[in-house]
């Protein structure tokens, strides 16, 4: 993210394991790795700062003069049966207080902010968010690579992401067993019980990886009950990918035209939107050339300025 605030000195409250991940010159004060009851514990310890900005819901019990909260998603209130109850139990308490405390929210998507909107009748500026740096077209080179080192089939379906109750991954198998090429999973629980049995799954792959594989991949699915922004199938389509994914949420205002979406969870529907891309080369790259087109835009320097006017327009920066 360019460093648009300079020359304010900044420092991010990050879990330890994405210290790795911040801007060059940023400072640091780590929590440990922690999700549902521990991270709300961790997230409201008392920290000293003029201006606090939880990039993920998370603000201090006290200490700073002015928060910010950005919001992805209201899952745990919206859908609590995807977490465990522990973890729900205490990701519902920490969201809910950053709702209510927040002097400025701001959400990912209109979607998030809609749903803002109805639960706490706040309203939320939309700053939506953009692909990862290594979100790139990869080289024909780099296709080959990963190819050959996940002995990947000629064609195939292909999800990435965690097997959880919000992915509905045995449509994407379905779909891809009815279309007669294998399905591939990548990510955490994709060589677990609670994959399909008929999917080849690759575990955690790297991510310098990812760009390839999606690009290999004859078609990139997301199957989802439920997005907030929905960061894999933009980051498959900055790479080149040809995705199809579930009309849910945020996805029908994030990915525009540069992705075909599925109304339903009924698997012909699925192999409806996903045969064309399989059986003809020409409408794959087609889809592929337009997700690229509509990626282009979407930066994470578009990202900070908009965060920058939210800042002015809230009186915390001139």
């Amino acid at each position: 993210m360019p460093d648009l605030l300079a020359p304010t000195p900044t420092t991010a409250l990050v879990q330890s394991d994405a210290v790795a991940e911040l801007p060059r010159g940023m400072a640091a004060v780590t929590r440990p790795v922690s999700d549902g009851a521990r991270r709300a514990v961790y997230g409201a310890v008392p920290m000293r700062a003029s201006v606090f900005h939880g990039l993920d819901v998370d603000l201090p019990i006290a200490g700073p003069s002015t928060t910010v909260a950005t919001v992805h998603d209201l899952s745990v209130i919206d859908m609590p049966s995807a977490s465990s109850r522990f973890r729900a139990a205490g990701e519902n308490v920490l969201v809910r207080r950053s709702l209510r405390r927040a002097d400025v929210l701001i959400a990912v998507s209109a979607f998030t902010a809609e749903r803002i909107h109805a639960v706490t009748g706040r309203d939320a500026h939309v700053v939506e968010l953009a692909p990862a740096g290594w979100a790139r077209p990869p080289s024909q080179a780099d296709v080959d690579r990963v190819r050959a080192a996940h002995r990947l089939p000629g064609e195939f379906v292909l999800q990435v992401g965690t097997v959880e109750p919000r992915k509905n991954v045995a449509l994407v198998a379905a779909a891809a067993d009815e279309l007669g090429i294998p399905c591939v999973l990548a990510g955490a629980g994709s060589t677990g019980p609670d994959a399909p049995a008929s999917a080849i799954g690759l575990g955690y792959v790297d991510v310098a990886d990812l760009p390839a594989l999606y690009a290999a991949a004859t078609v990139t699915a997301y199957a989802s009950y439920y997005e907030g922004y929905g960061l894999p199938p933009v980051e498959a389509m900055a790479c080149g990918g040809a995705v199809v994914a579930s009309a849910v949420g945020a996805l029908p205002e994030v990915v525009g035209d540069g992705a075909r979406l599925v109304a339903t969870d009924d698997v012909a529907d699925w192999v409806a939107a996903m045969a064309p891309l399989v059986h003809d080369p020409s409408a794959r790259a087609e889809l592929c050339r337009a997700a690229i087109s509509v990626m282009a835009t979407v930066t994470w320097e578009r990202t900070a300025r908009a965060t920058v006017d939210v800042y002015r327009a809230a009186g915390i920066c001139p």
